[in-house]
């Protein structure tokens, strides 16, 4: 597969379309049997209050998760993604009902040379900053 966006479509201060990611108990679930973390916070919304957490909260790498998705998504190959980090800043939080949201958005922040640029990415659960200092570099077609 190879990237569908161009690195001559693309500079520094272009804004990547923002995307919304739905979250709910079944996918914290889901992603727990897969990334073999049963940490009950993630699940039992009694031990999470019990611990001092507002209500059971998404895993750190799934909310990351989400975030590499989007930058693959708009690239559209995987392969294309170079380095990725982020720090967590906040928690989701993911009530019983309704969920939780998870709107990310990015900006290309630099140019570098082998046609690869930075994504800056903001990741924001209810108007909160989730994840920090969130980069991608990525090699675009």
């Amino acid at each position: 597969m190879t990237a569908k966006v161009k690195y001559d479509e693309v500079e520094v201060g272009t804004e990547l379309p923002p995307q919304t990611y739905h979250v709910d108990r079944a996918n914290l679930v889901m992603y727990a049997g897969a990334s073999g973390d049963f940490n009950p916070i993630h699940w039992r919304e009694s031990f999470a209050k019990q611990v001092g957490l507002p209500n059971v909260i998404a895993h750190g790498m799934y909310t990351m998760a989400q975030a590499g998705r989007y930058v693959t998504d708009w690239v559209g190959d995987p392969g294309a993604v170079v380095d990725y980090g982020v720090r967590f800043s906040a928690p989701v939080v993911v009530p019983d009902e309704g969920g939780a949201d998870i709107e990310v958005s990015g900006k290309i922040e630099e140019k570098l040379d082998d046609n690869k640029v930075v994504v800056a990415l903001t990741a924001r659960c209810n108007d909160q900053k989730v994840l920090t200092r969130a980069r991608a570099v990525v090699r675009l077609a």
